[in-house]
């Protein structure tokens, strides 16, 4: 039985469709990476898997519960067991790095002050952050806050990890820290990880299967193999890095006129 699974969702925003009859399922244990272009419903569809917001139809079921009908309880419990590391990393500045991710034990916890200082603790030195516990998030790089986010993110022992463009803004070597990093979360906690992520060679080293959005659509859900051998346009276009003006053949010629009279003009 998947861990997740999506069944005809469709989600709406002021009568403009997002989220086009979405039907996915996500197995127990595996890295389910996310592509496709600004706008073509990434950041949407993770709200949905997390809970944040209702479709207009369809289900999202989550170890077994469907998140879009149960009671707030039900969701509560089930976000418990959702760890989610947001693209700006979004940690509190008024706090340390330790009060960081001691905050959700803290809140959704009765554990003494004893347990939560090791548990918080052993999280931070997972991401390589045991010892800069006590600094503020302003004293950080870009590539620890980003892994200070993944350390709570793990405080409530998830079992789904959710990372919203881990990588983004980062250099290509702290980048690559950051996928080694999510495949020894993945190896050593036996999580299921769902990343967002537009970088390719990021996608490719750490996904054990890529679902290509656009428009609100699948274009391609498959293994490694079957993205880079697949022939569909919008996901050739993709790997390709073709403009979309270029994507259409009829459009080619109007392009190149554009560029033409741009030209000059400029001369």
């Amino acid at each position: 039985m998947p861990i997740i699974s999506i069944r005809g969702l469709v989600v709406e925003y002021e009568g403009r469709r997002i989220l086009n009859d979405l039907n996915l399922d996500i197995e127990a244990g595996e890295t389910l990476v996310l592509l496709g272009g600004s706008g073509s419903g990434k950041s949407t569809l993770l709200r949905q898997i997390v809970g944040l917001e209702r479709p207009k139809r369809g289900s999202v079921t989550v170890k077994g519960v469907d998140i879009t009908t149960c009671s707030l309880s039900e969701l509560k419990k089930i976000r418990h067991s959702i760890g989610v590391a947001f693209q700006s990393a979004a940690l509190f500045n008024s706090l340390t790095v330790e009060e960081n991710v001691a905050l959700p034990l803290r809140e959704h916890t009765a554990l003494a002050p004893s347990i939560i200082d090791l548990t918080v603790w052993m999280k931070l030195a997972v991401v390589g952050l045991a010892e800069f516990g006590k600094l503020h998030p302003q004293a950080l790089s870009g590539g620890m806050k980003k892994r200070g986010a993944v350390a709570r993110a793990l405080s409530l022992d998830p079992e789904i990890l959710v990372l919203d463009e881990p990588s983004a803004g980062l250099d290509p070597i702290v980048a690559a820290e950051l996928d080694e990093l999510i495949l020894l979360l993945k190896q050593t906690f036996q999580m299921t990880v769902i990343v967002v992520t537009h970088k390719m060679a990021s996608a490719f080293h750490i996904a054990d299967r890529i679902a290509m959005l656009y428009q609100g659509s699948f274009s391609l859900v498959g293994t490694k193999d079957e993205i880079r051998a697949s022939r569909e346009p919008r996901v050739r276009q993709f790997l390709d890095r073709v403009p979309e003006e270029l994507a259409n053949p009829a459009n080619v010629s109007a392009y190149f006129q554009r560029y033409l009279e741009r030209k000059e003009a400029f001369l």
